[in-house]
C-alpha cells in the first residue's frame, strides 16, 4: 500500500486502543465503570485532539489521500471528526446511568458507542466507495446492537431486529449503487470518478443515474429521510432513552457527511440531474415528518418524525452542491447537539431503560423538575427554529443557500412545514407549564446528564445569538 501515513487514521486508532483495553480490562480485572469512564475519555478526548491536528493541517489546502487513496485528510473528515466524535462523548455522559445500571455488561456498551464513532468518521474520511461502505457498516452494526441492548423487553427485540433487517436491506441498496458507480466510471475511487466524469462526457449516462439514485436511496435510510423513514420511529421508541440521542445523532451525522462527500466531489458535475431529485426528497421529509410528529402522542415517536422533517431541511443545503457544505455542517453540528439534549430530557423522564416515553409525563414538568423543563423548553424552540437560537441560525443558512442555488419552491414547503411544526413543539412546553402535574416519582439527574444538558443548553444559546464564527469556520475550513 502506497503513502502510509498513521496521522491519517491516527483518531480511529486512539478510539480502537481505548476499546480493546477497555474490554480486556473488563476480561481480565472487572474494574468498573469508572475505568471505563477514564479509558472512554481518552479515547474521545484524544481522537477529538487529532481532529483538531488534522484539521489545522488540511485547513485551505487540498485533499492529502494516503493508504493506496482509501482514506482522505482535509477540512471536511476533520471537521466532520469534532463533530463525531464531540457527540460520541456526549453520547456516553447522557447514557452515564444506563450504563452503571448494566453492569458487566456497561463495558460492551461503552465499546459499541466508541466502535460506532470509528465507523461513522470513516464514512466522512473515506476516499473509497468500498472504504466508506466498510465504516457504514461499522457504525450501523454497532447501533443494531445497541438499539435492544437492555434485553429485558420485548419490544426493544424487536425494534432491533428490525433495525437490523432493514438496515441491511438499505446497504444491499448502496452498495449496488457503488457497483453501478464503478461499472459507469470503471474506478471506486471518489476523486479518480471525479477526474474521470470531469473530463468525459457520458453520451448514455443511464447507469450513472441509476448508480445515483440507489446511493440516494441507501444513505436517505441512514439518516431517516422520507420516505426511507419508516423504521426510525419504531427503533427510537423501543431503544433504550439512555442511548435513543446518539441513534438519531450519530446517524445523521455520518449520512450526510457520506452523502455530502459523494455528490458534491465526483458527481459535482451532474447537480442537474441529482438536485432535482433531492429537492422532491426534501419536501416528502418536510411534509411527513412534520404531519405525523403533530399526531404522536409519544415524546420519542414526536422526536423521530421531527427527525425525518430536520432531514429534509438538511438536505436543502445541498441543492447549492459545494457551496452549500459549510451551511449543511453548521445545521448538522447545532441540531446533534439539541437532538441529545431533548432525549437525554426523555430518558430522565421515563428511565434510561426505558422505551415508550408518554407525553402526559410530562404535565407540570415545569413545577416538579424547573430546570428540566427549561432546559426541554430550550430544546423544543431551538428545533422549531425560534430566533435566538441555534435552530434558527441553522434553518436561515441552509435556506440561504437553497435559495442562491433557485430552489425558493423547496425553501417555501421548508417555511410552511417550519411554521406547522410550531404545533407540536409548543405542545410540548404548554403540557409542561400549564397542565397539572403527574403523579410521577422525583426525577434523578446524575452528573453525567447535567453535563450533557450544559453542553446542549450552553451551544444552542451561544450559536443562536452569534451563529457567525462557526459559519465562517465551517465555510473556510471544508475544501472538499
Amino acid at each position: 500500500m502506497s503513502n502510509l501515513d498513521i496521522f491519517a487514521i491516527a483518531p480511529e486508532v486512539v478510539i480502537t486502543i481505548a476499546v480493546v483495553v477497555i474490554l480486556l480490562a473488563e476480561v481480565g480485572w472487572k474494574p468498573g465503570a469508572p475505568a471505563w469512564g477514564w479509558l472512554a475519555a481518552f479515547g474521545v478526548g484524544g481522537a477529538g485532539a487529532l481532529s483538531v491536528a488534522q484539521w489545522v493541517a488540511g485547513r485551505g489546502s487540498d485533499a492529502e489521500l494516503y493508504f493506496s487513496e482509501m482514506v482522505v485528510v482535509d477540512g471536511f473528515s476533520a471537521f466532520a471528526g469534532l463533530v463525531i466524535y464531540g457527540i460520541t462523548g456526549l453520547a456516553l455522559l447522557a447514557g452515564w446511568d444506563l450504563i452503571t445500571r448494566l453492569r458487566s455488561r456497561g463495558a460492551e456498551f461503552v465499546a459499541l458507542v466508541l466502535l460506532a464513532g470509528v465507523g461513522m468518521h470513516l464514512m466522512a474520511a473515506s476516499a473509497n466507495l468500498i472504504m466508506l461502505f466498510i465504516g457504514l457498516e461499522v457504525a450501523s452494526i454497532s447501533l443494531y446492537v445497541l438499539a435492544g441492548f437492555t434485553r429485558d423487553r420485548v419490544d426493544a427485540d424487536e425494534v432491533s431486529l428490525k433495525y437490523f433487517l432493514l438496515g441491511a436491506f438499505a446497504s444491499a441498496v448502496f452498495l449496488y449503487g457503488v457497483a453501478l458507480i464503478f461499472a459507469a466510471t470503471g474506478t471506486l475511487s471518489i476523486y479518480d470518478a471525479e477526474q474521470f466524469l470531469s473530463g468525459v462526457i457520458l453520451l448514455k449516462p443511464g447507469l450513472l443515474l441509476a448508480g445515483i439514485a440507489l446511493l440516494l436511496v441507501g444513505l436517505g435510510f441512514k439518516v431517516s429521510s422520507a420516505p426511507f423513514h419508516v423504521w426510525s420511529p419504531d427503533v427510537y421508541q423501543g431503544a433504550p432513552g439512555g442511548i435513543t440521542g446518539f441513534l438519531s445523532a450519530g446517524a445523521k451525522v455520518a449520512g450526510f457527511a457520506a452523502l455530502a462527500r459523494i455528490l458534491v466531489v465526483p458527481l459535482g458535475t451532474y447537480i442537474d440531474d441529482w438536485a432535482p431529485a433531492l429537492a422532491v426528497l426534501a419536501v416528502i421529509s418536510v411534509s411527513i415528518g412534520t404531519l405525523f410528529a403533530i399526531a404522536q402522542n409519544d415524546i420519542k415517536r414526536m422526536l423521530a418524525y421531527s427527525s425525518v422533517a430536520h432531514a429534509g431541511f438538511i438536505s436543502t443545503a445541498l441543492l447549492a452542491g459545494d457551496a452549500g457544505v459549510g451551511d449543511m455542517w453548521f445545521y448538522l453540528a447545532t441540531y446533534a447537539v439539541q437532538v441529545i439534549g431533548a432525549f437525554t430530557v426523555a430518558s430522565l423522564i421515563s428511565g434510561p431503560e426505558a422505551g415508550r416515553s408518554p407525553l402526559a409525563d410530562y404535565a407540570g414538568l415545569g413545577r416538579r423538575a424547573p430546570w428540566l423543563a427549561a432546559t426541554m423548553t430550550l430544546m423544543m424552540l431551538a428545533m422549531a427554529g425560534i430566533p435566538l437560537t441555534a435552530g434558527f441560525a441553522g434553518k436561515a443558512a441552509v435556506f440561504r443557500a437553497a435559495i442562491d442555488a433557485d430552489y425558493l419552491w423547496v425553501v417555501i414547503a421548508a417555511v410552511i412545514a417550519t411554521v406547522a411544526g410550531l404545533f407540536f413543539y409548543l405542545r410540548v412546553i404548554v403540557l409542561m407549564y400549564m397542565e397539572p402535574a403527574s403523579e410521577s416519582a422525583d426525577t434523578y439527574v446524575g452528573w453525567g446528564a447535567r453535563i450533557t444538558l450544559l453542553i446542549a443548553s450552553a451551544a444552542t444559546v451561544v450559536f443562536g445569538v452569534a451563529p457567525w464564527p462557526l459559519l465562517e469556520v465551517v465555510r473556510d475550513a471544508i475544501p472538499l
